[in-house]
């Protein structure tokens, strides 16, 4: 682990190991909660969705029903960015996190509540969609937040590293939610999970957001964001003094400046968002379904490389504070890219030690994308308008990625009754990935402090560094 030394040369760093650990912490621990709610919804709609509130279709059609509800929650993931970006950007971070983390946790909690279709009819799908909705609203406002509060507190030579630990949180969320399923379908029968075993995880989200809460709290709002809001309040000072235009609301701002900046994000997304969404979600289907496994079996290969994944964003983090952000992210759009060619011959085996080299070399080169994905856009913004575009950026893609991906997946492998489609799927959203990030600047050690509200490039701090002791 890098040593604790903080950033000095920074604007805007505390420059107290013991405050950017606890920043840390808290965005994990945060993160790790919003993806176990998010997550659990994916884990579920593959498996028990289908029947509970769509028993009349066929087992197929219930799973795409079912990921047609899971698609919807990413439809309102750029509502989301915008309005928490704008509100971030203008009130600060920390308080809009909180209100994600409630919005999330009671979401998931209620879902847990919804009766089935067999006690009040079509009520119960319309019901579980529109919860679906307000997660989605609520994570879209989440990932910016989060990622910002460690970034801006931390160190620009192993931001790649910090920033990295609250991205650990989605494999957290999702190693969290499987192993909860797959603890009650292990103590369960499949009549006693369908009838009432999986609204336990859901329940226990309410548990989960009072811990995340707590932690919550107890931080601090970033000291750069602290320095750009006073200086935006000079700002405002001069402007009723006739001194100085209007300043131009964060989405207004973002989109007229950084909208080169908003497109790579947007590119940058498709292979990491489509490959994990496969990986994790569409895999319980193709097992499930097709291939004809357990749900154990399958929830244990997800369960054994989310763990493996979480290990390793941090690594990852740190490889690119060393080589730079986009050598790291080509690596693992081309990886991800060429090994899905390999993905489903291993699960056709059937044989469970193949199905786990599947879904962890998948997840490995997931995690080479993921990982330096927070320090990558963060260095992409300017500080005041750095939620709404880091967000709306991040969940844009969501909407043409992430979302459609296991609707798409499954809609392929009903039309033509085998994965190759899949492969070629994904293999295009790679394609776009690496021409996106090809595109982009290399932006690891800039300043955040030194990126312009116009979109000029940051200097990176060695170079000030070495100007400031010319």
């Amino acid at each position: 682990m890098p040593s604790a030394h903080t950033a000095v040369n920074e604007p805007g760093a505390s420059g107290r190991p013991g405050d950017l650990r606890k920043i840390v912490a808290a965005s994990l621990i945060g993160t790790t909660i919003e993806w176990y709610d998010y997550f659990l919804y994916g884990s579920a709609a593959a498996l028990v969705f289908g029947r509970v509130f769509f028993p009349e279709s066929d087992p197929l059609t219930g799973t795409l029903l079912s990921f047609l509800t899971y698609a919807i929650g990413f439809a309102a993931r750029p509502v989301g960015a915008v309005v928490f970006g704008h509100f971030g950007d203008r009130l600060g971070r920390k308080k809009l996190l909180v209100v994600s983390l409630l919005m999330m946790g009671g979401s998931t909690a209620l879902i847990g509540c919804v009766p089935g279709y067999d006690a009040i009819g079509v009520a119960a799908p319309l019901l579980l969609t529109t919860l679906r909705l307000i997660q989605g609203f609520a994570l879209g406002g989440e990932w910016g937040g989060a990622v910002l509060l460690v970034s801006e507190h931390g160190d620009p030579r192993r931001r790649g590293f910090w920033a990295s630990w609250p991205q650990g949180g989605a494999p957290a969320g999702n190693l969290l939610a499987v192993g909860v399923l797959s603890l009650m379908t292990s103590l369960l029968s499949d009549d006693a999970f369908t009838s009432w075993g999986w609204r336990v995880p859901f329940l226990l989200s309410a548990l989960l957001v009072m811990i995340g809460l707590w932690i919550r709290l107890s931080v601090d709002e970033s000291p750069l964001f602290k320095e750009a809001l006073a200086k935006a309040e000079r700002r405002k000072a001069e402007q009723r003094k006739g001194e100085q235009g209007a300043e131009q609301p964060p989405f207004v701002a973002v989109v007229r400046n950084h909208w080169r900046d908003i497109l790579v994000a947007m590119g940058a997304r498709m292979a990491e968002n489509i490959s994990y969404y496969v990986i994790t979600a569409f895999v319980l289907t193709y097992c499930v379904e097709h291939l004809k496994l357990g749900k154990q079996t399958s929830l244990n290969a997800v369960l054994i490389g989310s763990a493996v994944q979480f290990c390793l964003i941090p690594l990852f983090g740190a490889l690119s504070d060393r080589v730079g952000r986009r050598p790291v992210y080509l690596m693992g759009a081309v990886g991800v890219g060429l090994w899905f060619w390999a993905f489903f011959g291993l699960l056709d085996t059937r044989s469970f030690p193949a199905l786990v080299l599947a879904v962890t070399v998948g997840l490995v080169f997931h995690s080479a994308m993921y990982a330096p994905q927070a320090a990558f856009f963060s260095e992409l913004f300017a500080t005041r308008m750095r939620y709404t575009g880091a967000s709306i950026g991040a969940q844009l893609s969501s909407v043409a990625a992430g979302a459609p991906a296991p609707l798409i997946a499954t809609a392929l492998l009903g039309s033509y009754g085998t994965s190759t489609p899949i492969s070629v799927y994904v293999g295009l959203a790679a394609l776009i990935t690496v021409i996106a990030v090809i595109a982009s600047r290399e932006t690891r050690g800039s300043d955040l402090a030194a990126v312009e509200p116009d979109g000029t490039t940051a200097r990176p701090a060695s170079d000030q560094q070495t100007a400031a002791s010319a």
